[in-house]
């Protein structure tokens, strides 16, 4: 009894670690993906599709940290941008069960192309450290 307790409290103790790490790396390309606000179209940009990407929310009983999904999630939505020839991303809407929705654009290299993103619409997004 006492040896099946050890068990599992180790495979606890390790899943509850394993969830705290970001598995979402990068890919070649991604990151000079833009991400914009989904409050409007990009102005002057092709609409190139749809990606609809997800990750593990939760493990179990443990809900994964909201802002570590959410960064996962659009770095995966950037790593499948290249693919559709897109440089521009947008969130069709908030995250719902570790899945999320995303329009893909292409507005052309170095431009400035979405209402509401920052000054002169040069924003990009880069993953937090870990």
């Amino acid at each position: 009894m006492r040896h099946s307790m050890g068990i599992l409290f180790l495979a606890a103790a390790l899943s509850a670690t394993a969830v705290g790490c970001t598995w979402v790396h990068m890919a070649p390309g991604a990151s000079s993906v833009r991400v914009v606000d989904g409050s409007s179209a990009p102005a002057g940009c092709e609409k190139r599709g749809e990606i609809v990407v997800s990750v593990k929310d939760n493990v179990a009983f443990y809900h994964r940290n909201q802002l570590r999904v959410r960064e996962e999630l659009e770095t995966l939505a950037r790593n499948e941008a290249p693919g559709l020839q897109a440089d521009t991303i947008q969130p069709v809407a908030e995250p719902a069960d570790g899945e999320q929705r995303f329009s893909a654009w292409r507005c052309g290299a170095g431009r400035a192309s979405a209402a509401g993103s920052a000054v002169g619409g040069t924003a990009q997004t880069y993953p937090l450290g870990r």
